[in-house]
């Protein structure tokens, strides 16, 4: 069991730093057939199936004229809301 959690943690752990890779990257311009256009896209690939349901049921954020996207956010503290509990149990 403690093999299974520990796998299960590793994954989480690797889509969380794709999610913040995909969100540090989606600031800055990027030119189509590049490499940072590629690893983007295979970024978005690894982490939408996760965030596009949680962005259809959260209302758009505007701050300002502008629309934020909290479901990445919300993601991130689901996932912590979930590890947490289990890191204190079996460590």
């Amino acid at each position: 069991m403690r093999v299974i959690f520990l796998i299960l943690l590793i994954v989480l752990q690797i889509w969380v730093l794709c999610a913040v890779a995909r969100a540090l990257i989606s600031w800055f311009p990027i030119k189509y057939d590049t490499a940072i256009y590629r690893i983007n896209r295979g970024l978005v690939a690894v982490t939408e199936p996760i965030i596009a349901p949680v962005r259809r049921m959260l209302p758009a954020a505007r701050v300002g004229n502008v629309g934020v996207d909290l479901s990445f956010l919300v993601v991130l503290l689901v996932i912590q809301f979930l590890v947490i509990p289990f890191l204190r149990r079996h460590t």
